[in-house]
């Protein structure tokens, strides 16, 4: 059985939508990214949220997020905040390609820059979220895809130069933390599943964007690297929830053998 959660968030999104319409322009986006993004993070927690800041933060309090983030600094937790919020946007495209439901990807782009990016403003070095949140509280499907495609350039050029299989096995870790919630007494939560994935497509997107300089320092790491995330990646084997999702245990064994692959590079 699934069961859909209907976050706390969600109001402060709706706020966030009200106050676009009522200020326009920059000053609607302020209004999301100031009182409205900080009550999605005080009423919600989320994620990546409290979390991400080294607190208990989330809904359930997940320490595995917090974790991920512990003892980062400089250019490494900058890289892991942007490959973090690019979870949310690689989900979205996914569920926008398999779906065409406009409405679920553009909640999952908002929850990203909410939970993610708001808390933390001042450690996503160069790169502007503006587009892709007015696209999202938009919710018209030409802006979005636009927005989406413009989006793959402005992460790119965003990136800094930082331990990039440190940020790899921090996403997954992110990834795990965040998928022993999806099954709660039998039930499914979809929304934490989207997120958990979300965070492992992040993790093999990374991989691959930064292919020449993990091979070029040892070849069969990163090979065998390659192979564990592709079926880490693989216990999600949709974009949305199925009845009976991989076990919580598969997917944090997994996730111990993407470590163990890329361990010659920490």
């Amino acid at each position: 059985m699934i069961v859909w959660k209907y976050k706390l968030w969600r109001s402060a999104s709706v706020a966030a939508v009200l106050g676009l319409a009522a200020c326009g322009g920059e000053a609607g986006e302020n209004a999301a990214h100031g009182e409205a993004g900080e009550a999605a993070v005080s009423a919600g927690g989320g994620e990546a949220g409290e979390a991400s800041i080294g607190e208990a933060g989330g809904e359930h309090g997940e320490a595995g997020v917090a974790t991920a983030y512990a003892g980062l600094e400089g250019a490494d937790r900058t890289a892991l905040r942007i490959q973090h919020l690019r979870g949310f946007v690689l989900i979205a495209e996914h569920v926008l390609r398999d779906t065409g439901d406009v409405a679920a990807a553009s909640t999952l782009i908002q929850q990203g820059v909410m939970e993610v990016y708001d808390p933390a403003t001042d450690q996503f070095g160069s790169l502007d979220v503006a587009p892709l949140r007015r696209a999202a509280m938009a919710g018209e499907r030409p802006a979005l895809e636009l927005a989406l495609r413009e989006s793959d350039a402005a992460f790119r050029a965003a990136d800094v130069d930082a331990n990039q299989a440190e940020v790899i096995v921090r996403l997954v870790d992110v990834a795990a933390g965040i998928y022993q919630h999806v099954m709660v007494d039998g039930a499914v939560d979809p929304i934490e599943y989207q997120h958990s994935l979300g965070a492992a497509l992040a993790a093999r997107e990374a991989l691959t964007a930064h292919a020449n300089g993990l091979r070029g320092r040892n070849a069969r790491a990163y090979q065998e690297a390659v192979a564990e995330l592709d079926r880490f990646v693989s216990l999600w084997p949709a974009s949305s929830a199925p009845p009976q999702p991989a076990t919580y245990q598969q997917v944090l064994a997994q996730s111990s053998r993407v470590r163990l692959a890329l361990s010659p590079y920490l």
